[in-house]
């Protein structure tokens, strides 16, 4: 099931992006900044054994009135190739279609999982430079090599 974060989710979450941040396969986020952004954020819940587990995450970010970001998505390892991520991008895209949004942008390091979802390659450089106010704070930055694709509505 996929629903909107809740308060009480915010350390799993921040849990599991840690797990691939720690692995330089996304960009981390604090605490601080996830309380922040809360509402960007969906979970993907699955009961387990009568618990209820989040097992991905994915943020929508709106970034300009008509550009959003796709970002922070991220399955635990176990659920990998089982539709999860997948399912938390198109509830998004769903989002950002009641949002009159009309594009989305993702950086990313998995490409080819976004241009199955209908995404294709821009420059970073086409991108507006409010964007880069999280690259800033990335220990890669500037020689980021995650790709940047775009995908209109």
């Amino acid at each position: 099931m996929i629903r909107r974060a809740r308060i009480d989710d915010v350390k799993k979450i921040y849990a599991i992006l840690q797990h691939f941040s720690s692995q330089e396969l996304l960009l981390g986020r604090s605490l601080s900044s996830l309380y922040d952004q809360l509402r960007d954020f969906l979970v993907y819940e699955e009961a387990r054994d009568g618990e209820p587990r989040i097992i991905g995450v994915c943020a929508l970010h709106v970034c300009w009135e008509d550009l959003a970001e796709i970002r922070s998505l991220a399955v635990v390892e176990e659920e990998h190739g089982k539709g999860v991520g997948r399912a938390l991008v198109l509830a998004c895209l769903e989002d950002m279609r009641d949002l009159g949004l009309a594009r989305v942008f993702t950086l990313t390091y998995q490409p080819g999982f976004f241009v199955q979802l209908g995404f294709r390659p821009v420059d970073k450089s086409e991108l507006p430079h409010k964007v880069w106010s999280d690259c800033i704070q990335c220990p890669k930055f500037p020689d980021c090599n995650e790709e940047a694709l775009i995908r209109a509505i």
